[in-house]
């Protein structure tokens, strides 16, 4: 079994994080990696592997021990992700999409502020979320791209809900909707209109059935890498959903986005896995102890020892950054520790693909097929720079921006 991405003693992990980042590697290594290369060659969503999950607690990590789930915190989910991405970045990426319906309205939530009344209200509403989930093993996604600007966060959502009796009328549209046609429920973030601007303060947070009348999934889906996410496009026309569909009460995402940066970070762990498999796979092909690949050994090679040399300096130093992101993770977080998510954002997704394109050119022409997993890491990993609502050229912006100047503050 593969050594653990972030080292229990090293990492002072508590116990729990310690037994979660354990499951989900063997879990990783023993049922993700066989099937990855199938879901990237069709393109196709990897059901058998949410089945699996789902007998395997893993649907259910963030949801809270007194709901029945594993209570896993920001921190814990994050280093779990990494080691699922490490054997299949596309599973491990949808479920991401999934996880954050119950991180965010379960851990989350509890910094945030409510009056009693309502929380009370959204426990008892979540739970009916939680239980789908945990019994029927119910998937849900969480699409945010619309073609604008909106998934930054600097515009309303262009998706719309407007009160009817019992519910909402949900309408509008969102592309790139990872587990399109695949997930049970569509946690759609959407703007509720009162018949005049939109506004972010109004965002909500809605589970919408994949069944109800007026959702359809539209598009083909063939794209570079991360194949397995089946992310089409999804419509919105006129889909009734009642009061109970709400995953958080009117108000709390707009709270939560302003107060929690760090909910954002969560399409990173992916990326770390990535990397660390990019390591992994270039060390053991260099020994000649990659299963299926002739016991040839290259590590004699100057050339390739400093290449893996560099492969690890950047690894080392992507994990060190990114730990510290997460660890800071909660609400209200100081200006630099906002910095710092950024930048560890940034460092996963760039140095993931850096650290794919160093390990092919290291390992030679034999990596680049397709009967070896390096050229799919290089694919997914080319990925997540592209990813919003915190895509690389963004967390730039916002690095030099904020850096230079404090709040409110201008050159006039």
């Amino acid at each position: 079994m593969d050594a653990p991405i972030f080292d229990p003693e090293a990492f002072r992990l508590t116990p729990q994080e310690a037994a979660l980042t354990e499951q989900a590697r063997r879990f990783g290594e023993e049922i993700l990696a066989p099937r990855a290369a199938r879901w990237d060659r069709e393109a196709s969503f990897p059901t058998e592997n949410y089945r699996d999950m789902h007998r395997a607690g893993l649907l259910g990590i963030c949801i809270p021990a007194e709901d029945g789930g594993a209570g896993a915190g920001f921190r814990a989910y994050c280093m779990a992700a990494a080691e699922l991405g490490r054997y299949c970045g596309a599973t491990a990426l949808t479920w991401n999409m999934h996880v954050c319906s119950t991180l965010w309205t379960g851990a989350l939530t509890e910094g945030l502020e409510l009056d009693p009344a309502t929380r009370a209200e959204h426990h008892r509403r979540r739970r009916l979320h939680y239980d789908r989930i945990l019994r029927d093993g119910a998937i849900y996604s969480q699409p945010f791209s619309e073609g604008g600007a909106a998934a930054a966060g600097t515009v309303a959502f262009g998706t719309t809900a407007r009160r009817v009796d019992g519910g909402y009328l949900v309408n509008g549209k969102k592309i790139f909707a990872s587990l399109a046609g695949h997930a049970d429920y569509y946690g759609i973030l959407c703007t509720e209109d009162h018949g005049e601007r939109l506004s972010r303060r109004d965002t909500l947070y809605l589970a919408v059935p994949a069944q109800a009348p007026g959702v359809s999934v539209v598009g083909d889906w063939d794209p570079l890498g991360m194949r397995g996410t089946v992310s089409r496009n999804l419509l919105f026309k006129d889909v009734f959903v009642p009061e109970d569909a709400a995953l958080m009460p009117p108000g709390l995402y707009f709270q939560a986005a302003s107060r929690w940066p760090h909910m954002f970070l969560t399409l990173s762990p992916t990326y770390m896995g990535i990397a660390q498999a990019a390591l992994d796979f270039t060390i053991k092909y260099l020994r000649g102890e990659w299963p299926g690949t002739p016991p040839v050994k290259r590590r004699m090679y100057p050339t390739k020892q400093i290449a893996v040399a560099q492969m690890k300096v950047t690894l080392e130093q992507t994990k060190a950054l990114w730990f510290q992101a997460i660890t800071d993770a909660g609400p209200d977080p100081t200006k630099d520790q906002i910095l710092r998510a950024w930048a560890a954002q940034h460092s996963a997704m760039e140095n993931a693909n850096t650290l794919c394109a160093l390990a092919l050119r290291t390992c030679g022409g034999q990596a680049m097929l397709k009967s070896l997993p390096l050229e799919r890491m290089y694919r997914d990993s080319r990925c997540g720079s592209l990813m919003l609502p915190w895509t690389a050229e963004l967390c730039l912006d916002r690095i030099g921006r904020e850096a230079l100047y404090e709040k409110e503050e201008t050159d006039e």
